[in-house]
C-alpha cells in the first residue's frame, strides 16, 4: 500500500488547510486510516483516525472540535479539515494506514505511512 498526502501550506493563526491523503496499491477502502503529527523536538502524536466504513472517528484532545476526517472510499482517500488552526499545529503531518478492526491510536498500530506534509501557522 502506497500512502501520499498533499494539502499541507503555511496560514496565519486563525485559519484553515484541508490535508488529504490517498492510500493506493491495496483495497483502501478496507483500511482504518489515520493521521499524526511531529512538530520539531517533539515525538510524533496521534491527531486523528478513522474506520473503514467511515463512521467511527477519534481525536486528540488538542485537536478536538476544530479538526474534522472524513473519508472516501470510492477514491481511496481520506481528508483532514483543519479549522481554527494555532502556532501549536504546526507539524509534520502523516498519513497512516493500519490493518485492523475498530479503532486505534498508537502509531505502532499502523503498517504503512506516508512521507507527510508539512503545515507551519505563524502567530
Amino acid at each position: 500500500v502506497q500512502v501520499s498526502e498533499s494539502g499541507g501550506g503555511s496560514v496565519q493563526a486563525g485559519g484553515s488547510l484541508r490535508l488529504s491523503c490517498a492510500a493506493s496499491g491495496g483495497t483502501g477502502a478496507d483500511y482504518p486510516m489515520g493521521w499524526f503529527r511531529q512538530a520539531s523536538g517533539k515525538n510524533r502524536e496521534f491527531v486523528a483516525m478513522i474506520n473503514w466504513r467511515g463512521q467511527r472517528t477519534r481525536y486528540a484532545d488538542s485537536v478536538r472540535g476544530r479538526f474534522t476526517i472524513t473519508r472516501d472510499n470510492a477514491q481511496n482517500t481520506v481528508h483532514l479539515q483543519m479549522t481554527r488552526l494555532t502556532p501549536e499545529d504546526t507539524a509534520l503531518y502523516y498519513c497512516a494506514v493500519g490493518v485492523f478492526d475498530g479503532v486505534r491510536l498508537i502509531e505502532s498500530e499502523y503498517d504503512y505511512w506516508g512521507q507527510g506534509t508539512q503545515v507551519n501557522v505563524s502567530s
